[in-house]
């Protein structure tokens, strides 16, 4: 006969979290808390571990350990228990953090929000530019739920990264003779030119629970993995390049950028060469020899590699396909840009985006 009455239920203040490692495997955590320390903590999943007993050293460590550990801490107290000869596939200290913190509500998974997309609309750059500040404000104080947003523009444009210098990264005289607008946006990274339909830029505005105990470095794969997903769906396999670039078997097609907002909201944002005129970029941007040395290339047109070429398919087809499995993996509903989103953003390209001040900021 069970030592439980009929009215206790064994799993009653059972916490549970769960983190898939991009490109690994599962890791769960199952817990409770007592007295503000975890208690009752039981480590599984689908990945590999030697020797057997590791597991057990794993669990004492984080028992006892209080509810407001960093991911940090969790991630040195498993590391520190575990024997010399401990072997770890799949998986590593730092995911058994991201689950236990997940468990205790301080980092989030991605079907713990509703998320919204916003299909492509044309607007001006600078305007695009601001929505990305705007936005990530938004979803940062909860007022807008996550959200995915994908671009459309019509001007031709070079957007540079919030600490790029204009005169290092931008060719005078080629924007002149192409009319090129230059833009300067709030995340660092590399320039990017963009004219009407050469590019896939869409961006991420997430609560930064989302990457909570992921280092900065792996939440570039984590937070792109279903792009990952629509790509190899149209029969392109893609992957990572360190830190931010995302590249195929035949060359670079897009990187990657993020800024992280003191008020807990996140931008990630990406743009996807689809069928770049590189004569005419290499015409605008100024790429030096510098930043073409670790890439294993002395051209820089070799190092932009159309989408186009690649899948065969019109530009709007990757897009839509990229929205549906944004779609189907995560429960995401269509949105729109709201009245109030879209005025704020028009003030910010007057005060902030529109201005030689920011432009220049870095001359």
């Amino acid at each position: 006969m069970s030592s439980l009455s009929s009215t206790q239920d064994p799993d009653a203040g059972r916490l549970h979290g769960e983190f898939k490692v991009p490109g690994g495997k599962l890791v769960v955590v199952d817990c409770r808390m007592a007295d503000g320390v975890l208690t009752d903590v039981s480590v599984s999943g689908d990945f590999f571990l030697e020797p057997d007993e590791a597991l057990q050293d794993i669990n004492r460590a984080l028992t006892g350990l209080p509810e407001d550990s960093t991911p940090g801490e969790l991630a040195a107290a498993v590391t520190a228990a575990l024997p010399a000869d401990a072997v770890l596939f799949g998986f590593s200290a730092d995911a058994v953090a991201v689950a236990v913190r997940r468990a205790l509500a301080k980092a989030s998974g991605w079907l713990d929000h509703q998320w919204e997309v916003i299909p492509p609309s044309v607007l001006p750059t600078q305007l695009n530019v601001a929505l990305d500040e705007v936005l990530t404000e938004e979803v940062g104080a909860g007022r807008r739920n996550p959200t995915l947003r994908f671009w459309d523009w019509e001007e031709p444009s070079v957007v540079i990264g919030s600490f790029q210098s204009v005169r290092n990264e931008v060719d005078p005289g080629g924007v002149a003779r192409h009319g090129i607008t230059v833009v300067r946006r709030i995340s660092g990274g590399g320039a990017m030119f963009m004219e009407a339909g050469n590019c896939i830029t869409y961006s991420l505005y997430l609560p930064q629970t989302l990457v909570d105990g992921i280092s900065f470095a792996d939440s570039y794969a984590f937070l792109d993995a279903w792009v990952m997903a629509a790509l190899e769906k149209l029969g392109i396999t893609a992957f990572y390049v360190p830190l931010n670039d995302i590249a195929t078997e035949q060359g670079k097609i897009g990187g990657a950028a993020q800024k992280r907002l003191a008020n807990g909201g996140m931008l990630h944002h990406v743009t996807m060469s689809y069928d770049i005129d590189a004569d005419k970029m290499v015409e605008v941007l100024r790429i030096g020899k510098e930043k073409l040395s670790d890439k294993g290339t002395r051209s820089a047109k070799k190092r932009v590699d159309p989408l186009r070429r690649q899948s065969g398919l019109p530009r709007e087809a990757i897009i839509k396909a990229m929205q549906e499995v944004f779609i189907e993996r995560y429960g995401a509903v269509e949105s729109r840009i709201t009245d109030a989103e879209l005025a704020a953003a028009r003030d910010r390209v007057r005060s902030k985006f529109g201005t030689d001040e920011w432009l220049y900021r870095i001359p």
